[in-house]
């Protein structure tokens, strides 16, 4: 038997009942058996980003969510897509990490959840990989009209979607279960 990966799941919705809250907890609870979550839901708490402030005295908040992420096994990022962009409390959050080496080589699952999404999928993808953070395709996740396709209890409603999820979760495992590269 293996071990649980610990995961750090990141809402980037600034809604507190969201969409893509409800799908991070039905991911973690199909992958169960694999992974044991956090899921950080608390964007909007963390303070302006600052750059004078984040290499040398980050806020206590800006820490402690470094830290998380540090600590990680694996992080998935689960957001809407808001005006074409991701939503301004997950750039904030991204804003704090960028000048440190908190994502270089963690797996990353990401996961846009969204009316239409794609470009707020682009971006995520390219600020990961200007982090130097480890996914693949099949690590990546874009759920275009979410609100028709899952219920208010968190069930997927859409076969395909569903089917999407497994194959997700399951490239997500091996992905942070392969040796780290740095």
């Amino acid at each position: 038997m293996t071990t649980k990966k610990n995961i750090f799941a990141i809402i980037g919705s600034a809604s507190s009942h969201s969409t893509n809250l409800k799908l991070v907890e039905k991911i973690a609870d199909l992958s169960i058996e694999y992974f044991d979550f956090i899921i950080y839901n608390d964007l909007k708490t963390l303070p302006h980003f600052d750059p004078e402030l984040s290499a040398e005295k980050p806020p206590k908040e800006i820490i402690e969510f470094r830290k998380s992420i540090e600590q990680a096994d694996g992080i998935i990022i689960c957001t809407p897509e808001y005006i074409f962009s991701i939503p301004s409390g997950l750039k904030n959050a991204m804003e704090w990490c960028i000048a440190t080496t908190v994502f270089s080589g963690k797996p990353i699952g990401i996961v846009t959840a969204s009316a239409n999404g794609q470009k707020g999928h682009e971006e995520l993808q390219l600020i990961m990989k200007t982090a130097m953070a480890n996914f693949t395709e099949e690590t990546t996740l874009l759920i275009q009209g979410i609100k028709g396709k899952i219920d208010l209890n968190g069930n997927i409603t859409d076969l395909e979607t569903e089917q999407k999820i497994y194959t997700f979760i399951e490239s997500f495992k091996n992905l942070t279960t392969e040796p780290c590269l740095n």
